[in-house]
């Protein structure tokens, strides 16, 4: 391809996914809906009128978003006009035939998605020589390989339709602000941060953006559910509250995130970090690298 047909490409790409400025009637998938940000951004689209689908490991929960989904007095009418406004499945994002099952029937049954949401995720805190192979590997099965299997599912059938559209992925501020307490995590993160750097520059000339999301502290249920490496049951649930108390008086909510996350599709936002301490990392890492990893060395995150 010639530079001046790449341009043109670039350039048709960009005119078809203009119609996402409008979301009456698009159809997005948005996994860990069943709680936190994701069930939030599935709130935010369903306002927009969009129509949603709701993934998430557990199917009651869900089931639980779908409810607000079609009860939400913001739902600007999609389920009367287009027959539903959002429709509950369940998936685990860490096994890759469960996620093009998912696919699979999405588009069986409600077509080829607008707008993809790989939001799944777990939290890990521990040194790196404190975590047990299997928790490392547990966090990046789900905050990694969770994300790259939801754009391996979703991306082609996208491209093959040829009308653009949006991936959003969830990384973190931690993906840029480096932290000994948090190796597993944030290298989870920082693979999900370079992947969708990369997956942007393929998909551009199909019209289809990618956003990456990193939000910094924010209370949301992962943080009752964080592990931690190296101390008892009794002491993980301990620091679990303890951190969760710490996150509840940040007072940073999972509805403000997907409120960026639906501003990020509309204007086809690229990295999009959410929080002030995420913006501050994230232009503090740009212009001062050596001082995000002294912070890590003495235990500054």
């Amino acid at each position: 391809m010639s530079r001046w047909s790449e341009i043109r490409s670039w350039r048709s790409g960009a005119k078809k996914r203009r119609r996402l400025r409008d979301l009456e009637g698009a159809l997005v998938v948005v996994t860990g809906a069943g709680s936190g940000i994701g069930r939030e951004t599935a709130l935010a689209f369903a306002a927009e009128g969009a129509i949603v689908v709701a993934a998430d490991r557990d199917l009651e929960t869900a089931q639980q978003t779908v409810a607000l989904v079609d009860e939400h007095a913001a739902n600007r009418g999609a389920t009367a006009v287009f027959g539903g406004g959002a429709y509950a499945y369940a998936v685990d994002v860490a096994d890759e035939d469960r996620v093009q099952r998912l696919a699979s029937v999405v588009r069986a049954e409600h077509g080829v998605p607008d707008v993809v949401v790989n939001n799944a995720g777990i939290g890990y805190s521990g040194t790196f020589t404190a975590t047990p192979q299997d928790a490392f590997e547990k966090v990046m099965d789900v905050n990694f390989w969770g994300v790259v299997y939801g754009c391996r599912a979703f991306a082609p059938m996208m491209i093959e339709r040829g009308t653009g559209g949006q991936i959003v992925n969830l990384s973190s501020a931690a993906a840029f602000t480096p932290q000994k307490m948090l190796t597993a995590y944030a290298t989870s993160k920082a693979a999900v941060y370079m992947f969708s750097d990369c997956l942007r520059g393929e998909l551009v000339p199909h019209g289809i953006g990618v956003s990456t999301i990193c939000p910094g502290i924010v209370h949301t249920n992962i943080v009752k559910t964080t592990g931690f490496a190296g101390v008892s049951a009794e002491k993980e649930a301990e620091l679990q509250k303890k951190t969760d108390r710490f996150y509840d008086k940040r007072n940073y909510t999972p509805d403000r995130v997907a409120a960026q996350i639906v501003k990020a599709v509309k204007s086809g936002k690229s990295v999009l970090p959410v929080t002030p301490e995420a913006r501050f990392g994230y232009v503090w890492n740009r212009i001062a690298p050596g001082g995000s990893r002294v912070a890590a060395r003495f235990g500054l995150e």
